[in-house]
């Protein structure tokens, strides 16, 4: 399943790249997906989904690891992306996300020795790690938005925007659709943090440590929270605004994802 998914998203975006993003096609671009194109693309979501739930659940146990986490956050982007673009096109997404959706679905199969999570039959675990994903997909999301942004801005200020970003919505509508994401993954990222702290005990089996994950995972918050203060009391947007989107998503990349790689890839435990 994990090859199968990988196969069309890169089928998919080869299958784009053709079509859409060079050539003479360049010059009428299409309007959005087709609806061929939706199918397969739901197609590689849900054996995407399949190849996930075989890699996480293990009878009454739970793996997670740094590619598991990838993984799972570039599935829900992309499923996001799925619904999002029924209402507005996001052409130069796929450029980034289709060919960064084939690598994260074989990764969970290329580094398989995955952390057993303790306590994965209990409610309040399940509901804690469901919001933490979610947050952490949104936030994907919102990267790869501020990544075509800046890469949409660069092109305008020197007079010329690349074919590849011209099926892009305006600035001012990707703008806003970012800012509806990260106002969505911060509340998100909040009831996981508080989740955490206030039930770790019943969730881990033990009271709440400052470790280099806890540690990051506050200090994003922290840099999501000045930026959506910075929004709404000084009106930030454009290049400062994408910049603390980055830092923050960095910053929460590092909470599990690199933390994660560090003991199991380079310290192999």
């Amino acid at each position: 399943m994990h090859l199968l998914a990988a196969a069309i998203y890169a089928g998919l975006a080869a299958h784009l790249w053709r079509t859409r993003w060079r050539g003479p096609a360049l010059d009428q671009p299409a309007g959005g997906l087709k609806l061929g194109e939706r199918g397969l693309l739901l197609l590689a979501l849900a054996a995407h989904a399949v190849s996930l739930r075989m890699a996480i659940f293990d009878g009454d146990s739970m793996r997670f690891g740094f590619a598991i986490a990838l993984s799972v956050m570039l599935w829900l982007a992309i499923a996001l992306y799925w619904i999002e673009s029924f209402y507005a096109r996001m052409d130069g997404l796929q450029v980034i996300g289709l060919p960064t959706a084939a690598v994260a679905a074989v990764l969970p199969a290329l580094f398989a020795e995955a952390h057993v999570l303790t306590n994965a039959g209990s409610m309040a675990f399940r509901l804690h790690f469901l919001m933490a994903m979610l947050a952490y997909s949104l936030f994907t999301l919102a990267a790869l938005h501020a990544l075509l942004m800046a890469a949409a801005e660069k092109g305008l200020h020197r007079g010329r925007i690349s074919p590849l970003l011209a099926g892009l919505p305006p600035l001012l509508t990707m703008e806003a659709l970012l800012f509806r994401l990260i106002h969505v993954a911060f509340v998100l990222l909040t009831f996981t943090l508080v989740s955490g702290a206030f039930f770790s005990e019943t969730l881990f089996g033990k009271a709440l440590t400052f470790n280099h994950k806890t540690l990051f995972a506050i200090l994003s918050w922290l840099i999501f929270a000045a930026l959506l203060a910075g929004r709404h009391l000084r009106g930030w947007r454009g290049r400062v605004a994408l910049r603390w989107t980055l830092a923050g998503f960095a910053t929460l990349l590092l909470a599990y994802v690199g933390s994660r790689f560090v003991l199991e890839v380079i310290l192999g435990r």
